[in-house]
Formats: structure tokens, sequence, C-alpha cells
């Protein structure tokens, strides 16, 4: 019997250096386009199949991993652009939820948190280590739904139970989320 496919057990292989690493020739760039050899990859069918190969090892090294083949991919930023948010209910009840450039939906919660870099750059997670950066606007929505967090009246968003700061990493008495 075979045993499934494993991305992290190859990701350990290629480090070790007992699995060839392809030239793919494939970048992602700081506005979300995923190119080929300098051209844009212009099928979204084709994007999406990629993007559900992608992962990034704990250096930060960003790979396509199949049972066939292993590349590096070169990402300007972030893989993904969040670029809508839908909003339901109110205050600790609200529920928010992202749009990926690619057309999925995360909801703000403790497996897709938020997180502010310094600049201020937002941040969802969508996977394991690979993140959407929140194109501005929907940043600005954010900050028109921020609230005070008591007791240190950090201003963030509520959503699914957790509250979510909108100031950077470490700017403040604690920059992660609180259940």
């Amino acid at each position: 019997m075979r045993r499934p496919f494993d991305p992290e057990v190859a990701l350990a292989a290629v480090a070790r250096g007992e699995l060839p690493v392809d030239d793919l020739a494939i970048t992602i760039d700081r506005d979300g386009t995923w190119r080929h050899r300098g051209e844009p990859i212009r099928r979204p069918e084709l994007v999406r199949v990629l993007a559900s190969v992608l992962h990034r090892d704990g250096d930060g090294t960003y790979w396509l991993v199949t049972p066939a083949e292993r590349g590096r991919v070169e990402v300007a930023d972030a893989p993904f652009l969040g670029v809508e948010l839908a909003s339901e209910g109110e205050g600790r009840e609200r529920l928010l939820r992202v749009r990926t450039n690619l057309d999925a939906w995360l909801p703000l919660d403790a497996e897709h948190p938020l997180r502010v870099a310094p600049g201020p750059v937002p941040y969802v997670r969508v996977r394991d280590r690979l993140e959407a950066r929140l194109v501005s606007s929907v940043y600005y929505e954010l900050a028109e739904l921020a609230d005070p967090c008591p007791p240190d009246g950090r201003l963030g968003v509520w959503s699914a139970g957790r509250f979510f700061p909108l100031e950077p990493e470490g700017a403040g008495p604690a920059a992660e989320a609180v259940p």
C-alpha cells in the first residue's frame, strides 16, 4: 500500500539534498501576479492548481511540491492577496471573512489570524506558513470596524470571538490575538 504524499517530508528531503530541485522559473509579484519565465500566467485555473501545491519551509523559502516535481518559487511579499472583506454580526459576535485574489474565503479566526507587520502591513494566514497580504482598501474597512480592547485600549477588530489588533506586531503591550 502506498503512503499518501506528504509535502513536509518532501521539503525535508530537498533540504537534506536527497531530492533534486527543478528550476521552475516561477515568481509571484507583490501585486499577486504569478509569472513563469517572466510572463504572467493568465489562466486563473492554472494559478489555483499551482497555489494548491505551494508550501513554505521553516526558513521562509517557497516551494511548489508535488510527487513528481519540487521547485523554488520566488515570492516578492506574500503569495496571496486579501482583496475583499465581508462582515456578519456585531461586536464580539462578529465574523469577518477575507476573500483572496484566488477566490478563497477565509474566516478571521484562530486558524486564520490577522498579523500586522510594521508599515503597517496586514496579513492573514491562509494555511500552514502561507499568508495573504491585505490590500489597502480591506485594511481601511477593518479600521472602520475597529474597537478599543480593554484593558489597554488597543484598536482592533473582533472576529470569531477573538480580538485582532490593527497595530504592528510589538507596538503595544501584547500584539497577538487575545481569546
